[in-house]
């Protein structure tokens, strides 16, 4: 099984896909769950700790707006902790959008710079393109290393 950062980070369609195939999509959706319902977390409906925006300094500079920061925070170590990626540019905002032109270039730029296996697709316009992008997300994610479990069973 291999940690795979997606590109939206919050896309459920790329989440499901990596699930299917045996591996552990690094979803937005995972992290932010942590900060909801973790009892040291006292000041909702923010969701913060004072460490978030020193952990956001990590990816992105002062001068960066707090927004930013405070999304890299969370995003980055999904990033960090990434071992595959799958990045899917021009995606609709039902797709997986994170709303924020500058984070998604942080995020593209950190992922590609990791150095790790990566998909880098383009979002489908009609039915062929979109079965040709599931099919080259699946031959991506059947490439990858398998667990030890299903390499012995």
């Amino acid at each position: 099984m291999v940690k795979v950062a997606m590109f939206p980070p919050n896309s459920l369609i790329l989440a499901d896909l990596i699930e299917r195939k045996g591996h552990e999509p690094l979803a937005l959706q995972k992290a932010v769950r942590k900060k909801v319902v973790d009892p040291e977390i006292d000041s909702p409906p923010m969701n913060i700790t004072e460490e978030d925006p020193i952990k956001g300094l990590k990816y992105a500079a002062i001068e960066v707006p707090s927004g930013v920061r405070g999304r890299m925070s969370i995003i980055g170590p999904l990033i960090d902790e990434a071992e595959a990626a799958i990045i899917v540019e021009d995606a609709p905002f039902g797709f997986g959008c994170i709303g924020c032109a500058r984070t998604n270039e942080l995020s593209t730029y950190y992922l590609r710079r990791r150095g790790v296996p990566t998909l880098e697709l383009v979002y489908p316009k009609t039915k062929e393109e979109t079965t040709d992008m599931v099919n080259k997300i699946n031959t991506f994610l059947d490439s990858l290393p398998k667990s030890e479990e299903e390499n012995n069973g």
